[in-house]
């Protein structure tokens, strides 16, 4: 049995029938738009091709899988932009355009994962993060004197309260510090 060269690529080829149905031949089933478009969100290759003529219409099957999220409320496509788009088609500058919304695409994609990168940075390791860890452990340190001072019966209620109260404040400066360390 010969391999399929657009496997070894890891291009996953999809049949469209007449009927509208299409096929992938990678899983031997029958998918949806709804299947391709979270195979383009898991950075999978793959080609459409018409089962009839083998003609690629991939370009076709992506445009109709924006269409489809247009329709459902998910626009991404401001009106402004489709008009200066269809402006383009004839225009003397209309073979750039593809080369330009490619760059501008990929340029948009690495912004958007350092920003996702810097934000992990600021929320993992620095000064957030030490901020959001000593808030979680005055908040249980809290809890654990309000649990610990329900338990005694023996003391009076004015003093409880004045003891959770100046260990609040012991806890509040010493983050107070923390802070101010760190600015």
């Amino acid at each position: 049995m010969a391999k399929n060269p657009n496997r070894a690529q890891g291009v996953v080829i999809i049949k469209k029938y007449a009927n509208r149905r299409l096929y992938n031949t990678e899983t031997s089933s029958y998918i949806t738009l709804d299947h391709l478009a979270q195979m383009v969100r898991e950075g999978r290759e793959f080609e459409v091709r018409d089962a009839k003529s083998d003609e690629d219409i991939t370009h076709s099957v992506l445009t109709q899988i924006i269409m489809d999220e247009e329709q459902r409320g998910q626009t991404m496509l401001p009106v402004s932009f489709l008009r200066q788009l269809i402006a383009m088609y004839g225009d003397s500058m209309q073979a750039m355009v593809p080369q330009y919304l490619e760059a501008s695409m990929e340029a948009f994609r690495r912004n958007q994962a350092q920003f996702h990168k810097a934000m992990q940075g600021a929320f993992a390791g620095g000064p957030f993060a030490e901020i959001a860890r000593r808030n979680m452990e005055m908040f249980e340190a809290a809890a654990s004197a309000f649990q610990t001072r329900q338990g005694q019966d023996d003391a009076q209620p004015g003093d409880r309260k004045d003891d959770d109260i100046a260990a609040l404040k012991d806890q509040l400066a010493a983050l107070q510090a923390k802070i101010d360390r760190l600015s």
